[in-house]
């Protein structure tokens, strides 16, 4: 059962909900206004690799040298 993303047309509220079926034609309530007038929106989507933790080079954690503080976010642990 996917999620899909949804913006509220009177009040702007962004949210998600998940829908049971693709081919379902009810449009999502909104639950900041209960507002049926809500738009579907392209969602985008974000996938960690083993060679994501490597950094965005591509190169060993050993050799970054932006993140020398200890707070780089490809260090992971």
């Amino acid at each position: 059962m996917p999620f899909y993303e949804y913006q509220c047309e009177p009040c702007g509220h962004r949210f998600e909900e998940l829908v049971r079926s693709i081919t379902s034609k009810v449009k999502a309530a909104c639950p900041s206004c209960g507002s049926k007038r809500t738009v579907q929106q392209l969602s985008v989507f974000a996938a960690q690799t083993a060679t994501a933790a490597a950094g965005p080079s591509g190169r060993a954690k050993a050799s970054c040298q932006t993140c020398s503080d200890g707070s780089c976010p490809y260090a992971g642990g």
